[in-house]
């Protein structure tokens, strides 16, 4: 496996390469990384740094060699062809500049057409174009119509891999999220009651160690991963780690809300404009009333009558009665009211379309949201979450210029435009009453502070902080937990969170997602049941493997039929493994045959997920 990369993304998935999978990793990395380039964001330079010589250490010390640095400026045809790029299995360009991936991988196509490439875009419009590129011309350069997983490319951002644990951890208050098909789905601790769980949700995930804590423990005491029926039922006081769906669990949203592509009715007129037409049309229909009763005319003649009057182009009521007369006076002068409150009208119109692509600002009676701190690729990738999950959202971003207020503005999600270490910014949010405070900006010390500060105003907030450097998230989630016990506080770095996903990937599979399960991990990932003789022709049942992997979903539509959200489950009493559901289906029936054709979603370890996949942990030369 070849790693080339320039931050902490590189770093982290060359040590999950080399210690999850046990392969052979070459980490191609600019020369001096530790020193030559300033500081970005303080520590966050200087963890990747820190990171970067651990992996060093640990690959100059590893017997077996399966840890190799290269050092290059910029990454030509000569530094690919010595890193091996001729004979390797897969290959990861994880720059952060989306061209200098681009050009590598056209470079290392031609190099090996066989290869395996996973790149970091964050376009992903552009990402699409560049996977259908080259994997055409791998497919032309190895005669092979279908190059299947083993030449494949994979596009993936780091964005939009850590984008859903993010708002998930904002939500709900973990980041035990996977995310397939437009359905965002979360991990749920349940303790027993009376001994058994009582609601096992989509799946039993995994079963806590009896202690249930974080320490390091035997393995009858630690946690049991993806446990069979028999091993559920006999766990009496253990608790369990359940799969269920992610919903919005704040204050109704109300109807119409905005997203549209016209601004709603009662935006385009302030409410003291509209109470002054309430009033004119109470006034007209009370005339029309009073017409009815002293002419004794029907009531739509009446009310004709009185917009005539009331517009200035009816006749005189001369030699009329006087009820008649005064009504037609009353009505004249009900018209000149009339003409200044409708040319404001037409101007406040005017003016809420003119605003209708600037940025918005929070009304007055928001409440439950979520306020989002940064607009830069994490955060306009999250703020794009939220939106889809209905979730209404306040953004602050102190660039003018960033990247994330076109997505705002096209969403019409209010905007604060300030710095958030100022004070006041957090208060125009209305953070006082938010459900949670997200923030995301790429400076550890920013988001650092805003939490503080929110919490502050308001001590039982949930915050979640995008901090770059472990050890400086673990020592802020400890003091801040200590300081505030009821509230809850996570820690999150960008990296950690979607370095599993580009590790799966490169090993020939799409992962969909990881979840923690105390001090282990679960992969969710899409596989193709065909060239799998653990799943091929296998039921549900039999491809079961207890502690190692899971089917959880099945998916027989093709790419282009596959729904955005899940269809309905089959139904229980289809015991006919020639019936064949249609879509994503979840709660399979047991005696199901995968077959071939089927693709599936599947729940496993990371040492089952790579014996799965067929590549077993090698052992070290002379063991």
């Amino acid at each position: 496996m070849v790693v080339c990369g320039d931050d902490g993304l590189a770093h982290r998935l060359a040590a999950e390469l080399r210690g999850v999978y046990g392969e052979q990793v070459t980490l191609v990395v600019p020369p001096s990384v530790t020193t030559a380039r300033p500081p970005v964001v303080g520590r966050a330079r200087a963890a990747s740094a820190a990171l970067l010589d651990r992996w060093v250490n640990r690959a100059n010390g590893d017997p077996a060699g399966n840890g190799r640095v290269v050092e290059a400026p910029e990454i030509t045809e000569a530094v690919l062809a010595d890193a091996g790029v001729d004979r390797a299995a897969a290959l990861a360009l994880v720059y952060d500049d989306d061209e200098t991936n681009i050009r590598a991988a056209l470079t290392a196509r031609r190099i090996n057409p066989r290869l395996r490439l996973v790149l970091r875009l964050y376009n992903r419009r552009l990402g699409q174009h560049i996977e259908e590129l080259l994997d055409q011309a791998a497919a032309l350069a190895t005669g092979v119509d279908d190059i299947g997983a083993d030449a494949s490319t994979t596009v993936l951002s780091d964005a939009d891999t850590a984008a859903p644990a993010l708002a998930a951890t904002a939500l709900a208050g973990t980041s035990k999220v996977v995310q397939t098909d437009g359905l965002l789905l979360r991990a749920v601790e349940r303790q027993p009651w009376r001994g058994r769980i009582t609601d096992p949700g989509l799946a039993t995930l995994a079963l806590l160690s009896s202690t249930n804590s974080d320490s390091e423990s035997g393995d009858e005491q630690g946690p049991q991963l993806l446990p069979d029926d028999a091993a559920v039922r006999a766990a009496t006081g253990r608790g369990a780690v359940v799969l269920e769906q992610v919903s919005y669990s704040g204050p109704p949203l109300p109807t119409g809300r905005a997203g549209g592509v016209l601004p709603a009715f009662a935006s385009l007129f302030s409410r003291r404009l509209r109470w002054s037409l309430a009033g004119l049309v109470g006034c007209v229909l009370a005339l029309a009333v009073a017409l009815t009763v002293v002419t004794g005319d029907h009531p739509l003649y009446a009310t004709y009558e009185t917009l005539l009057d009331l517009f200035a182009i009816n006749e005189p009521a001369l030699n009329q009665p006087l009820g008649r007369q005064i009504l037609q006076l009353l009505s004249g002068l009900l018209g000149l009211l009339l003409l200044p409150v409708l040319l404001a009208a037409v101007l406040e119109a005017l003016g809420t379309f003119r605003s209708a692509s600037a940025l918005r600002k929070p009304s007055r009676g928001l409440g439950g949201h979520v306020v989002l701190l940064g607009l830069g690729k994490i955060g306009t990738r999250v703020l794009t979450r939220l939106h889809e999950l209905n979730i209404p959202v306040v953004c602050v971003e102190a660039d003018p210029d960033a990247r994330g207020l076109a997505t705002a503005r096209r969403l019409r999600v209010p905007v604060i435009l300030g710095d958030v270490t100022q004070e006041g910014v957090l208060e125009s949010a209305k953070i006082h009453r938010a459900n949670a405070l997200l923030a995301v900006t790429s400076a550890d010390t920013t988001n650092l502070e805003a939490a503080l500060y929110a919490r502050s105003v308001r001590p039982d907030l949930r915050v979640v902080l995008r901090l770059y450097d472990d050890d400086f998230a673990t020592a802020v989630y400890r003091t801040l937990r200590a300081a505030h016990p009821g509230a809850s506080t996570r820690s999150r770095s960008v990296t950690h969170l979607a370095a599993p996903s580009f590790a799966g990937a490169m090993m020939g599979r799409q992962i969909l997602g990881a979840i923690p399960v105390e001090r282990r991990v679960l992969l969710f990932a899409a596989v193709d049941v065909a060239g799998h003789p653990q799943l091929e022709g296998k039921t549900i049942a039999e491809a079961f493997r207890p502690g190692a992997w899971r089917v959880l979903a099945l998916d027989t539509a093709t790419l282009d039929e596959r729904q955005p959200d899940l269809a309905l489950p089959p139904s229980p009493d289809n015991d006919d493994g020639d019936a064949r559901p249609s879509g994503l289906v979840w709660d399979l029936h047991e005696g199901y045959v995968l077959q071939r054709g089927d693709r599936v979603v599947l729940a496993a370890t990371r040492r089952g997920l790579a014996e799965l996949l067929g590549r077993r942990r090698r052992e070290p030369a002379g063991t």
